[in-house]
């Protein structure tokens, strides 16, 4: 089967030539396509140099968009995902493939112990990663990595799907769950990014709570209304307890929380019969 290796890049020059370089040493002739997001820099030149095929958005568009556009490009029949910052070893490709070739559909490439991130960003990726674990029932190793393999006819079928942002691999990961398709992750390790990250903490920090409601109601709304739905209605019990005993009668506060909850709960059913409909076609 043909492979296609994407890489995103947006200011990357300072890494970009070498991992094209690295990559074409271990697969000579394969298609190597550089996504130029907007950069301001030398990105276009270094890659092109290096032999990678280089499609520029006239301004940038988001990790994601450049994902899409990278995978509306690509002619193989596998497609390889990894950042062109050089934090994903090409070396590490070939297992990757390797499980594809098992039987499965999409081989993560999963960060562990000791890999370059920051303390803020491994506590919220081990967050996200018990999250959607605990919403599939299938245990996921890396929700967030960049670096991934999957079959290019399947990807495809969920682009209208991906946000044009960073959150590209939850969104995609999900999906495939949702579908029923075959997920693997092999270890890997993620060395330090060269240059500086584009991601900015406090900026991205509304972006990380919406990665959170994203991963649910991709998967399943109803496993993250249902429980919140509960909780307000415990609450409206509790106050209807507590203004029974000491004021003698049924408050205004407790009729909004009973009608709170059930609006939360009918919400989720309501996401859920949305979300079947979305991937009708694909289980």
């Amino acid at each position: 089967m043909t492979i296609s290796i994407i890489l995103p890049a947006k200011n990357e020059s300072a890494a970009i030539g070498d991992t094209v370089a690295g990559i074409f040493q271990l697969y000579p002739g394969v298609e190597v396509i550089v996504v130029n997001d907007g950069s301001s820099d030398r990105t276009v030149e270094v890659a092109s140099n290096a032999g990678a095929k280089v499609i520029s958005h006239p301004y940038s568009k988001g990790n994601g968009a450049a994902i899409k556009t990278g995978a509306r490009a690509a002619t193989g029949d596998i497609i390889v995902f990894m950042d062109g910052d050089g934090q994903h070893a090409p070396a590490d490709i070939v297992r990757l493939l390797a499980r594809l070739e098992e039987g499965f559909d999409l081989v993560v490439g999963a960060r562990q112990a000791g890999s370059q991130a920051s303390v803020g960003r491994s506590i919220a990726n081990r967050f996200y990663n018990k999250l959607a674990t605990l919403m599939t029932g299938h245990r996921i190793e890396d929700l967030t990595s960049g670096f991934r393999a999957v079959r290019a006819d399947k990807f495809r079928e969920f682009l209208y799907l991906l946000p044009n942002g960073f959150s590209y691999p939850t969104t995609s990961t999900m999906a495939f769950f949702r579908a029923g398709y075959s997920v693997a992750y092999e270890p890997i390790h993620a060395s330090k990014r060269i240059g500086s990250s584009h991601i900015k903490p406090l900026k991205d920090g509304a972006r990380f709570l919406l990665i959170i409601f994203k991963i649910g109601t991709l998967y399943s709304p109803l496993k993250l209304f249902a429980p919140i739905a509960v909780v307000v209605f415990a609450l409206a019990t509790l106050w209807y307890g507590y203004t029974l005993v000491i004021e003698g009668r049924f408050t205004n506060m407790s009729a909004l929380l009973y009608t709170g909850s059930v609006m939360i709960f009918l919400m989720g059913l309501i996401s859920e019969q949305i979300t079947a409909l979305m991937y009708k076609d694909k289980v």
